[in-house]
């Protein structure tokens, strides 16, 4: 993967990231619109399921982080969980929805269907 690729992947997360918290969403990421229109995304991620992928990944990653700083510190997971829910909540909104490793059906099924 190219550099330009990296940054264009980057780029559709944050976009992903932004429309679920934005107003017009209303913290509601299961809006079909939260995937369209966003160039190269199927190309880059393969659909919006890649996308959620790369979302689950980036949560776990953060998450993974915060629990070796707060074992050190005697908070409970829990609390990290609860800690970065509130830093990040519009992905965990968007994973509470369509969280990859519960679901099978495509977003916008899942979407359509609420």
């Amino acid at each position: 993967m190219s550099w330009k690729d990296l940054h264009a992947r980057t780029d559709i997360l944050h976009a992903v990231l932004d429309r679920a918290a934005r107003s017009d969403f209303e913290l509601n990421p299961t809006d079909p619109k939260l995937f369209d229109n966003l160039p190269e995304l199927e190309r880059l991620f393969g659909g919006p399921d890649g996308v959620l992928l790369a979302l689950r990944h980036r949560w776990d990653n953060h998450l993974n982080v915060k629990l070796d700083h707060a074992l050190a510190q005697g908070k409970s997971a829990v609390d990290v969980y609860l800690e970065l829910s509130a830093e990040q909540p519009a992905l965990r909104a968007i994973l509470d929805i369509y969280d990859t490793a519960h679901h099978h059906r495509s977003p916008r099924t899942r979407a359509m269907a609420s």
